[in-house]
């Protein structure tokens, strides 16, 4: 069972020093990622909150980024916080699944959900 997911943000995340960092990897979350974040103060003042804390629990490195902490979450693009916020229900919900495929002419690397392909086959 893969337990880690590659990704890569659309925008990526720009570092104090003005790196951007777009490759990462999620792992799985736990029934305790999901439940700890509850006991939060912020979740219960906002119930929004919850995603910035799950994320934070289960992104495990956003390019050299190997602590991900709320503050990191926080200051990702809108863009890049709901590809992970969809990637962490795809790979976090019973019967989904999603893969790293590499492009046969470019060997560029992307994310698919694997429970669209039809015929075994990606679209065209």
């Amino acid at each position: 069972m893969q337990t880690q997911i590659e990704f890569t943000l659309p925008r990526g995340y720009v570092d104090s020093g003005g790196e951007v960092h777009r490759a990462g990897t999620m792992r799985l979350a736990t029934a305790r990622d999901e439940i700890e974040p509850l006991r939060e103060v912020e979740v219960r003042q906002n119930n929004a909150y919850l995603t910035v804390l799950l994320l934070a629990r289960t992104v495990t490195r956003i390019g050299g980024i190997t602590e991900v902490t709320p503050t990191v979450v926080e200051g990702l693009y809108a863009a890049d916080f709901d590809h992970l916020q969809r990637l962490y229900e795809r790979i976090n919900s019973d019967g989904e699944a999603v893969g790293v495929v590499s492009c046969p002419e470019c060997s560029h690397r992307f994310e698919v959900d694997l429970t669209e392909i039809e015929d075994g086959r990606l679209g065209e």
